[in-house]
């Protein structure tokens, strides 16, 4: 009599079967009931809530390494702009001393990645027109290379430097190195007459004799006093 009210008259008994059957078999795949499903669910609630507070650490230490990295590059573009100015100007001035005139300048290939990007030479040595660095002779180049050298000793001198051999222009690149030297000490490996006559102290080895090396030096200074 109590469920008397619930009857249906259109009820279908075989359609009703079907779906228990069907129920039954979702209950069946669903496997056995785990008792302490309440239990993993809270290990593993805690489990996410500590690797998630980890990656929250994460991205603030990611965002915040940005922030500095921004700013060490902002910081040293700037400085590098400032220095590669100076280092242009010394450059310029020496490249005409050392040449007796002409020009030259050192220009970047892209003025919106001045930490990536190339460096041009752009040099004119006199009578000749402004051109790159490679168009120029060999002892063009090697002589413009030691102009940058030298801008780069006065931007932030070095006590001591060894140079080689140089081709061309003897007689100013040697009294420039001269003038240069009361603040860096300079070994030149060299035979050329010019630069030699120069140089504070000389260094050598001689053969008097056949097969028979000894070292020689000799101080200017004193040969002159």
């Amino acid at each position: 009599a109590g469920a008397e009210a619930f009857r249906r008259e259109d009820f279908d008994l075989r359609e009703a079967e079907k779906q228990i059957a069907s129920m039954r078999g979702q209950m069946r795949a669903m496997g056995s009931v785990n008792v302490n499903a309440v239990e993993n669910y809270r290990l593993t609630r805690e489990r996410f809530e500590q690797l998630n507070a980890q990656k929250q650490d994460l991205l603030k230490a990611t965002e915040d390494l940005q922030g500095i990295i921004a700013e060490l590059l902002a910081k040293m573009e700037s400085r590098f702009r400032k220095q590669f100015a100076l280092l242009n100007q010394y450059f310029a001035r020496t490249f005409t001393a050392l040449f007796g005139g002409g020009h030259a300048e050192l220009k970047l290939a892209d003025e919106h990645d001045v930490l990536g990007c190339a460096i041009d030479v752009v040099a004119q040595p006199p009578g000749k027109k402004l051109q790159l660095l490679s168009l120029l002779s060999g002892g063009e180049r090697a002589l413009t290379a030691i102009a940058i050298l030298f801008a780069m000793l006065q931007l932030k001198p070095t006590p001591f430097c060894v140079l080689d051999e140089i081709e061309a222009n003897v007689a100013n690149f040697a009294d420039y190195l001269n003038n240069f030297s009361a603040r860096t000490q300079f070994v030149v490996v060299t035979h050329r007459r010019g630069t030699m006559e120069r140089c504070q102290a000389l260094y050598g080895v001689a053969m008097e004799e056949k097969g028979v090396s000894r070292m020689v030096s000799v101080r200017l200074a004193d040969v002159g006093a």
